[in-house]
């Protein structure tokens, strides 16, 4: 795919073909795992099967994906017409940490926990400096965990506000070309998300869902100038009630080779919804009309909370 200073050239991409669209091993095994839950739910539980297909709402034509319950949804929310009004599972993302860094935090737990053992076994039988292998890989493991954090943010109630859409540091606010967006010209402005920050993705504005577009490409890091143009990346678009538009683009870098979006064409967000994240490390670019009359409220090298930190108030009308 050729590329321009600003994005993609043909500017077209793919509507994301699941939540996760970059895949993944670790995605590939909850999704095996969900196969085998979904045998043993038919086998031992029918009446649960049963149950489940009555509450079922919405549509989904030839649908490709096996629903048994909100669960099966994960990771085809965004491509799938089926829908629960109640699920029964909404604590899982209650607990303060990213429900899609789940398997992750097992995984890794796993494999840590035995390196942790072998490495303190190895400190008392073979000699003592292992105890500073047993605390780095300690501290890996805390690191890994909370790098999936999910906290509640309180978004500013000012009806002019744009809030961040991710925690980090500013690194560019500048105008760009935009040839598809608004009047060919926009505002952007850039953060930057180390290892060490929240990594769930906000909504900046009230609005409904307008676009949609994955792009694959490479995994620079997300500092570089070129990565904007060149890394893997997921556009969102927001149209406000009053008809402005925005634009979200989650941008890996060259540790998060993951973008999670579960978002829908045409759903309604308001201000401060998680709406995804970008795993181990990237880059998140909110675009508004650059003809707007704004008054920037953050500046480059500011630290910002996703879903709190206001970075612009657009003019009263």
């Amino acid at each position: 795919m050729h590329m321009s200073a600003d994005g993609p050239v043909d500017r077209a991409g793919v509507l994301p073909p699941s939540v996760q669209p970059g895949g993944g091993w670790l995605v590939g095994l909850e999704l095996a795992w969900g196969k085998l839950r979904r045998a043993w739910l038919r086998r031992m539980w029918p009446q649960y099967v049963e149950r489940m297909s009555a509450q079922r709402q919405g549509e989904c034509v030839d649908c490709p994906h096996d629903v048994i319950d909100a669960r099966d949804l994960k990771y085809v929310r965004n491509v799938c017409g089926y829908s629960f009004a109640k699920d029964a599972f909404a604590w899982r993302g209650r607990l303060g940490l990213a429900r899609h860094g789940w398997i992750e935090i097992l995984c890794f737990s796993f494999f840590l926990a035995v390196l942790t053992l072998g490495s303190a076994v190895a400190a008392i039988t073979v000699h003592w400096s292992f105890w500073v292998l047993t605390a780095m890989i300690l501290g890996l493991w805390f690191e890994i965990v909370y790098f999936f954090r999910d906290p509640e943010r309180i978004p500013p109630g000012d009806a002019e506000s744009l809030i961040a859409p991710a925690d980090g540091v500013v690194t560019h606010i500048e105008e760009i070309d935009e040839p598809d967006f608004a009047t060919g010209r926009a505002l952007r402005i850039s953060i930057f998300l180390s290892v060490f920050n929240v990594h769930v993705n906000r909504v900046p504005r009230s609005g409904r869902i307008t676009g949609l577009r994955y792009f694959r490409g490479t995994f620079m890091d997300a500092r570089a100038a070129e990565c904007a143009a060149r890394n893997e990346q997921l556009w969102v678009d927001i149209q406000e009630p009053g008809g402005r538009s925005l634009r979200v683009k989650q941008i890996a870098g060259a540790v998060a080779r993951r973008i999670v979006c579960w978002l829908k064409l045409g759903e309604e967000v308001q201000k401060g919804d998680r709406f995804g994240m970008i795993k181990f490390g990237s880059r998140t670019d909110v675009l508004v009309p650059a003809n707007e009359r704004v008054q920037l409220a953050a500046k480059v090298g500011d630290r910002v909370a996703g879903g709190e930190s206001v970075l612009l108030r657009f003019a009263k009308d």
